[in-house]
């Protein structure tokens, strides 16, 4: 459940500032829920009122009630009650969360309406077994309406509003700080460790960069300019205010905005300038995966060799449209792939690694053939989401069928969707240990949720260095294993925004050790 359930906070609509028209708008960000939020529970269905159903029908004998759906506040940002969820810990170079209870939650979608909940749970959300999902529903983790559910026979209804509380897990980044270039009240421009993603998406919540500025330094209500993908490092801009995020999406959309990175290929990339102008077709919105097609948006990359080491490139990388994946997957047509890249330098793409734009599968079989590889290198975790990786081939083989990809509103580099192919910390071996349930927070508990979405039961964590692993969930799956802690290598990938330019300001970070003349990869 835990991963295509969405919560309140979406990461389309991330850090927006609070509208000061209406009083209501106002409070409901400060407590981060919708507006007209009333809890629905048993005692208040019902009490002097005939029931209706949500379009005010009597409700037959036997009829379950659901009650209808509330708005959703567009202008609720993260603020502190969110950043307290949990804390950090520092370890071996690494920033980890320490795990805490998180509320995912999901109003019933069309193709649910009819099926149980059990079948919902088996055939979408398999991350778990329906064996953890009956033990959820006996411990009241799982509500429908905000009532605990009995049995995960129940049918589901159009406007059900379903909550999966759980014990999350979030895998660990760079332990290097956040550099802050620019702050001058109207842009607030950062340089972007390498394994961060920029917002809330996948198994990531804390670790990441909106959260990171919340909790250390206090900043919140940013606009997002643009996205990086997770592995990728480099300058990233945010708006302070509405008119000046207004401005930079004009120069957006205007393609005012000069943006320059430097890379890191395999092989010795030609010395003349390369302009590449091949067409890119999103195979899968779910998980970010791209590739050339015939059939897809225009695109335009220029590309001009820095330096070659007897095995690797430096290539400085001038992208004039704005695509998703737009550089790694115009290096791989051209058949320097990025050094590191999980994604568009694997050999599921065929002998040629999809140089020349030769594949020779469909959309599913790439899909399939992704997810089996890190499967074999027990690295599934590189693809961030494999629930919807390993139910999204259908997805790709009616995008591929169609020929058409849905608009790119913004332009720019990284999907608003979680990107959930852009790598991470599956550790080479996992160990498997014994969690007794006599070591549970719940053992004694008549309810054993937390008090609301934000997990207060982890707000006592200790925020040192120490490792938190001595309070394991007995439900929790993660909880039972112990993993090695990610290398370099499953980290970072040798691409990074150098440069951003508009009419009147400029925005760079220093050259990465990596992209140096003399740098030899270590083996």
């Amino acid at each position: 459940m835990e991963q295509d359930v969405t919560t309140t906070e979406r990461p389309a609509d991330v850090n927006t500032p609070v509208s000061a028209e209406k009083t209501t708008a106002t409070e409901a960000a400060k407590t981060g829920k919708r507006k007209n939020d009333v809890p629905d529970g048993p005692e208040t269905i019902g009490r002097g009122k005939r029931r209706r159903g949500a379009g005010g029908k009597k409700l037959r004998p036997g009829e379950r009630y659901v009650p209808p759906p509330q708005k959703r506040n567009p202008c609720v940002s993260f603020n502190q009650e969110h950043f307290d969820e949990t804390s950090y810990y520092f370890e071996s170079g690494l920033r980890k969360v320490c795990p805490y209870y998180f509320d995912f939650k999901t109003y019933c979608k069309g193709r649910w309406i009819g099926k149980s909940l059990l079948e919902v749970f088996e055939k979408e959300f398999r991350a778990e077994s329906v064996e953890y999902y009956q033990n959820a529903t006996k411990e009241g983790r799982i509500r429908l309406n905000e009532i605990p559910v009995e049995d995960l026979s129940v049918v589901l209804k159009n406007n059900d509003h379903i909550r999966n509380t759980v014990h999350r897990h979030e895998p660990p980044v760079v332990g290097r700080p956040l550099d802050v270039l620019v702050d001058d009240g109207e842009v607030l421009v950062v340089d972007k460790p390498a394994s961060i993603p920029v917002h809330p998406c996948g198994r990531f919540r804390h670790n990441t960069v909106i959260f990171i500025l919340g909790k250390e330094r206090g900043i919140s209500e940013l606009h997002t300019v643009h996205r990086l993908d997770r592995l990728t490092s480099g300058v990233l801009l945010f708006a302070r205010t509405l008119e000046t995020s207004q401005k930079l999406d004009q120069l957006v959309r205007d393609r005012q905005l000069e943006k320059e990175y430097v890379c890191r290929v395999e092989g010795e990339f030609p010395e003349s300038e390369l302009v590449c102008e091949e067409p890119i077709l999103v195979v899968s919105f779910k998980i970010g995966l791209c590739r050339v097609d015939p059939k897809g948006k225009e695109c335009r990359t220029v590309f001009q060799r820095l330096s070659f080491n007897g095995r690797t490139s430096v290539v400085r990388c001038l992208p004039l449209t704005g695509r998703t994946h737009q550089i790694r997957v115009h290096l791989q047509y051209l058949g320097f792939p990025i050094l590191n890249d999980p994604i568009y330098g694997s050999t599921a793409w065929g002998p040629h690694r999809g140089k020349g734009g030769l594949v020779g599968k469909s959309n599913a079989e790439l899909l399939d053939a992704l997810v089996e590889e890190h499967r074999s290198q027990e690295n599934l975790r590189m693809l961030d989401n494999m629930d919807e990786c390993l139910g999204v081939a259908q997805e790709a083989e009616k995008s591929k069928s169609n020929g058409s990809s849905e608009p790119n509103k913004t332009g720019e580099s990284c999907p608003a969707q979680t990107d959930v192919c852009s790598g991470d910390d599956k550790p080479n071996s996992i160990e498997r240990v014994d969690v007794s349930t006599n070591d549970t927070p719940f053992e004694g508990s008549q309810n054993p949720l937390p008090t609301n979405s934000n997990g207060d039961q982890t707000k006592a964590a200790d925020s040192s260095q120490k490792n938190p692993s001595d309070t394991p969930d007995h439900l929790c799956s993660e909880c039972k294993l112990v993993r090695p802690d990610p290398t370099e290598k499953e980290l970072i990938m040798y691409l990074h925004a150098l440069r951003y330019k508009g009419p009147d300001f400029e925005y760079s970070t220093r050259l990465p050790d990596w992209a140096k003349e003399d740098w030899v990869e270590a083996d």
